[in-house]
């Protein structure tokens, strides 16, 4: 395994040219759909891996170049069922501080009464979604940030395509409850591998909870099919981005 370096080099501005491609790319996609404005305030929902730390990273580090100013709070929803450690916890204050995000880790129940003892993959989002959604209104923000990548995208087309016959997926901006509130989606546009190399190359306090979905779930499935499609041709990715058409969808 290679030496990571320490993203301390980053914040201080040592960004390397493939890095700084990664959050160019991320704040090309923000400013097509007018994502984020200035002085607004965006909650960053972080699971602790590799997705949402990178996702921290750019939003935190594009603010050095821009001529306008957004605040950044991020929050954690530690499963009480699957906890992560106290060593994991403090890691992940030190990373968030060190961006200046103020950040937070909530300790909430994976499994609520209301699922009646029912759980899979769909109802363990919801739920996250809900508890999201509630601290985002009780703190008037109206913005969260998730870390969704080009491939999620990807997977999440051909799910829908494959098994429900309806071509749809995650939308780089999402509107809900009469544009009182909005999910945006800054690295739509970033194939998963930058930021694998990401959390490769330095050391992001990435941690995984544990899932008991993790590896027999339909998107571990489809990643090695995604894979095939791009030997045939590496634009495959993109070719699926660009059919959806998200032009016609919600621009803030």
């Amino acid at each position: 395994m290679c030496e990571q370096n320490s993203y301390s080099e980053l914040i201080k501005g040592d960004i390397p040219p493939w890095v700084r491609r990664f959050i160019k790319r991320t704040g090309k996609t923000i400013n097509n759909f007018e994502m984020i404005k200035d002085n607004e305030t965006i909650l960053l929902s972080v699971s602790g891996g590799k997705d949402s730390l990178a996702l921290a990273l750019a939003l935190s580090l594009r603010r050095k170049w821009l001529p306008i100013n957004y605040n950044l709070k991020a929050i954690m929803i530690n499963w009480i069922e699957h906890p992560i450690s106290e060593e994991a916890k403090s890691q992940l204050y030190k990373f968030f501080s060190d961006l200046e995000i103020d950040f937070t880790i909530f300790d909430e129940p994976q499994y609520p009464q209301s699922f009646n003892g029912e759980f899979n993959c769909y109802l363990c989002s919801r739920n996250r979604r809900r508890i999201l959604f509630n601290y985002a209104k009780d703190n008037n923000m109206k913005i969260i940030a998730l870390g969704h990548h080009l491939d999620d995208l990807v997977e999440t087309t051909l799910i829908n395509t494959c098994f429900r016959g309806n071509f749809s997926t995650m939308l780089p901006v999402q509107e809900f409850f009469n544009s009182s509130l909005f999910i945006i989606r800054p690295m739509i546009e970033v194939h998963e591998n930058v930021l694998k190399r990401l959390a490769k190359y330095y050391d992001l306090p990435v941690v995984k909870p544990v899932c008991p979905y993790d590896e027999t779930n339909i998107r571990s499935k489809l990643k090695p099919i995604i894979s095939s499609l791009c030997h045939i041709d590496k634009l495959t990715r993109e070719h699926v981005f660009k059919a959806h058409n998200f032009s016609d969808k919600i621009i803030r």
